[in-house]
């Protein structure tokens, strides 16, 4: 797992005092959030939320069923938005920019921080237009230029030797696990800062849920990516940093603690969350 700022550095010699950790030791926060309240309509969903990313990790988010995990991680890049009567105060900061401000780019947000959802969701046309899709709402891309970028995004997800001979085939015709790589690959293939992965396995078996994660190492430190998951052996398996939500007073979702995913996991630092993690309520 990568080294977080709150990870021990090396023991020192015996007699030597420890090497205080230089400034750029300290992994750079990608995506945070503070303060942050969510609401649909008058419901109270999600209450000062302070979270944050570290750049090229994994950072996973768990907790009990309605706990507002969906609705944080779909707040980040404003998918939310799109909800009746959904809206946000306080902050969501991506390098630097605040995102909850009037004229943000919303399009060009949600390249920057791409998305996948829970089940597979290719668009009803062939391979290579599923993946060439972002490419083409920024504009005209010579034909050339598409083909390597898609070549390349397929081999990302190793997808590529699976359905090179036929590109111009339906998405649609391909396994549950082809499919969200397919996803995972159109998400790639406009080169986003943060991908956003809401339960991405829940759908598949566990041969496609292997090659998923295994992608994921593979893309750590390239990428920063967020999962939320319900599956806290997942969470071990992959993540780097973990925040644990839950269900607080007034049945607002809160954010409980977070930190590097092997103390939060060995040493909780709440009751609450080591209640969880342990199974005595959840």
């Amino acid at each position: 797992m990568g080294m977080s700022a709150a990870e021990p550095v090396d023991d020192p010699k015996p007699g030597v005092a420890a090497r205080p950790a230089a400034v750029g030791d300290a992994p750079r926060r990608k995506v945070e959030t503070r303060n942050l309240n969510l609401y649909y309509g008058p419901t109270h969903a999600v209450r000062d939320v302070d979270f944050w990313a570290t750049q090229g990790d994994i950072t996973a988010i768990i907790g009990p069923s309605g706990c507002g995990k969906s609705t944080l991680l779909r707040s980040l890049n404003r998918i939310n938005d799109v909800i009746p009567g959904f809206r946000m105060e306080g902050s969501i900061v991506l390098e630097g920019e605040e995102l909850i401000a009037p004229g943000v780019d919303l399009i060009n947000l949600r390249r920057r921080m791409g998305m996948l959802f829970q089940r597979p969701n290719p668009f009803p046309s062939s391979i290579y237009d599923n993946v060439a899709y972002g490419l083409r709402l920024g504009g005209r891309v010579p034909r050339s230029v598409a083909d390597g970028i898609v070549e390349s995004s397929l081999k990302r997800v190793a997808l590529w030797d699976e359905v090179h001979d036929r590109l111009g085939s339906s998405g649609l015709g391909l396994s549950g696990g082809q499919q969200q790589r397919l996803c995972l690959a159109r998400a790639l293939a406009v080169e986003p800062e943060v991908i956003l992965m809401d339960e991405p396995c829940s759908a598949l078996d566990p041969i496609a849920t292997l090659r998923i994660e295994e992608l994921l190492h593979e893309l750590r430190g390239s990428v920063t990516m967020i999962i939320v998951t319900h599956n806290m052996q997942q969470a071990t398996r992959v993540s780097d940093r973990t925040a644990f939500m839950l269900v607080g007073e007034g049945r607002v979702g809160e954010l409980v603690e977070m930190g590097p995913t092997v103390e939060l996991f060995s040493n909780p630092r709440d009751r609450r969350t080591e209640d969880y993690i342990t199974g005595r309520f959840g």
